[in-house]
């Protein structure tokens, strides 16, 4: 059988959900602290390496963390990703 395609809508709210237990569970004061050291490679990816690990170290902190976290559910990053650009080319 064929299976269907994902509509956009669809991927957008896959996305954007798993972001947002991400962020919740981060909030957790100590399994919060576990979960943000398990991903700094993947802030360390997006950010860079120094604003990588300003941001899990904030976010490892129990009452920092939360205090964080449930600001950028609202208003997005405190700790900017890095630009799209790698060597001249950017990312498709």
């Amino acid at each position: 059988m064929a299976q269907e395609k994902k509509s956009l809508k669809r991927k957008l709210l896959h996305a954007s959900g798993w972001q947002i237990v991400k962020r919740t569970a981060k909030m957790v004061p100590f399994g919060g602290t576990v979960l943000a050291v398990g991903l700094v490679g993947h802030d360390i990816k997006r950010k860079g390496m120094v604003k990588g690990i300003v941001n899990s170290g904030l976010d490892a902190i129990p009452v920092v963390g939360l205090a964080k976290n449930a600001v950028e559910l609202f208003t997005g990053d405190f700790i900017p990703d890095k630009s799209e650009k790698t060597n001249g080319h950017r990312r498709k």
